[in-house]
This record gives C-alpha cells, sequence and structure tokens, in this order.
C-alpha cells in the first residue's frame, strides 16, 4: 500500500481505559470529548514533507475517511491534519 499526493495512510491507536494521575479511570466514552488522537504513519505520499512511515503523530479526529485493506481498517488523511509529530 503506498499514499499518494498530500495523503498518508495511517493506524488509529487502540483506546484502552486510562487512569489519571489522581486516580480516575477514563475509558472510551470519557475521551470522546478529545480532539485529537494518537497513530502510527503506515505511507505517506510523495509530497509530504517531514513526514515518514513509521512516525507517531497526532491527527484530528475528524479528518479524512477510514479504508479497509486486507481485512485492516487504516484511515487516510491529509499532511495539513497532523499536529504533533512524537
Amino acid at each position: 500500500m503506498k499514499a499518494i499526493g498530500k495523503y498518508i495512510v495511517i493506524k488509529p491507536s487502540a483506546f484502552k481505559i486510562e487512569k489519571t494521575k489522581g486516580g480516575l479511570l477514563l475509558s472510551e466514552k470519557e475521551k470522546e470529548d478529545i480532539r485529537y488522537r494518537q497513530a502510527k504513519i503506515k505511507s505517506v505520499g510523495f509530497d509530504v514533507k517531514g513526514l515518514k512511515a513509521g512516525n507517531e503523530i497526532y491527527y484530528d479526529k475528524s479528518s479524512g475517511f477510514n479504508i479497509e485493506i486486507k481485512e485492516e481498517s487504516y484511515k487516510v488523511i491529509q499532511e495539513r491534519d497532523v499536529v504533533i509529530v512524537l
């Protein structure tokens, strides 16, 4: 699989129950109001600068679209949707 242009194929990180510093447990439902999600880049298009496959990023969760390849779910976003590279 290879992204083209300014598109990026990502694999969003799975959500799990997390414990805050104060001891609260947050499930997926409580985290719905958080706008940005973490993902790992699988492929970048030839017009994308500064990103490469394997980078961990945060992206706007409302951006892009979902795609299924060989029974695996991925998300396709644009370069402008990436807000942080870890």
